[in-house]
């Protein structure tokens, strides 16, 4: 029976302890509901970008972001259809993430779905959603030279036999939500189950395995951004359990530490965001703001004031008179208050 191999060390209960802050303060911010959505927008975005620019793909994140909102762009056809690929591998983990929790059970045919998304349009139908049958390597891209070789495409079944009858066991279901992501991400590299996309599949089925333990943390994190920055790191964290005779220590300390600095960032940023009652009316319910006037808000939160020259370059593509009416509804919902008169004046918030 499989059962990973690792040692919780000093450095991943540092990570998980900053993890779990972290989660405490963003899961209880009451922001605004149009920043929430905003938040998940951008997440959502970085995690498909980054994630398929790690595969080499070379769109920018402007074009990605373009992309998954449905714009055409001018690409290379497999570029764009990488990006529509995993942006449908999110609504579907999103959609997995509302079932019900208690007890969920990971399946094969859920991997198998998610690779089928993956790579939709990319490989033949034969290797769509289906375990590989022959032998692949992972090579250097620098010098072609071979730096992994994957298990036996026999031993495919078998060892994700294994795999999943410890996913869905007691002990896994005592083992910390983050620790069982990483633990998943890194033996579905190993096992390397498909002819290609597994990088991606590994990636996205960790991320579904936070969803369902209740670690989506309001959806707001991105873990592939910091992978995709530091790619050495990424690939040498990975290598390290081939290097310890498979225990994962070394990945895991490594792993729980990106967790933690994603969650860090976002923390800092809702922290900065979370509405008060100053964003609520005299019944105390939330006041709707525009999209514009979000950004507003966000840029006074940061900045403590705004002039109407930096007004212009937090709202590009408007007219000055435009800003002027979203200011004085600010000032009228009593949120943002005037100080000074004619192009010197300045607001600041109430």
């Amino acid at each position: 029976m499989y059962l990973p191999k690792f040692s919780i060390s000093s450095e991943i209960l540092k990570n998980i302890g900053i993890i779990e802050a972290c989660k405490e303060v963003i899961n209880t911010a009451p922001l605004v509901p149009a920043w929430e959505k905003k938040f998940q927008s951008d997440a959502r975005a970085r995690s498909i970008h980054f994630g398929t620019h790690l595969e080499g793909n070379d769109l920018s994140f402007t074009q990605a972001v373009k992309v998954i909102e449905g714009e055409s762009v001018v690409a290379h056809e497999r570029d764009v259809w990488e990006v529509v690929n995993y942006r449908n591998v999110l609504k579907f983990i999103d959609e997995m993430g509302t079932k019900e929790k208690d007890n969920f059970l990971y399946t094969q045919e859920v991997l198998k779905k998610i690779h089928k998304l993956t790579v939709d349009k990319l490989l033949d139908d034969e290797g769509v959603g289906s375990f590989r049958k022959s032998k692949v390597v992972i090579k250097d891209s620098r010098n072609d030279q071979v730096v992994f070789t994957p298990v036996p495409a026999i031993e495919v079944p078998f060892q994700i036999d294994e795999f999943f009858s410890w996913l869905n066991s007691n002990p896994a279901k005592q083992t910390h939500p983050v620790l069982k992501a990483g633990i998943a991400h890194y033996e579905l590299v190993r096992i390397h189950p498909f002819v290609d996309g597994n990088g991606r599949v590994a990636r996205a089925f960790a991320t579904l395995i936070l969803f369902i333990e209740n670690y989506d943390i309001k959806k707001f994190f991105a873990l592939e951004e910091h992978f995709d920055k530091d790619p050495l790191s990424y690939y040498q964290a990975l290598g390290s359990a081939m290097i310890h005779e498979g225990d994962l220590t070394v990945w895991l300390d490594y792993f729980t530490k990106v967790v933690a600095v994603e969650l860090n960032q976002v923390k800092d940023k809702v922290k900065k965001l979370s509405f008060d009652t100053r964003l609520k009316d005299r019944l105390g319910r939330q006041i709707a703001l525009s999209e514009r006037q979000i950004k507003l808000v966000e840029y006074l939160k940061i900045n403590e004031q705004i002039k109407m020259k930096e007004a212009t370059k937090v709202i590009a593509k408007v007219s000055e008179d435009t800003i002027l009416r979203d200011l004085k509804d600010l000032m009228k919902k009593g949120i943002v208050k005037k100080k000074g008169k004619t192009k010197a004046a300045r607001y600041v918030l109430v």
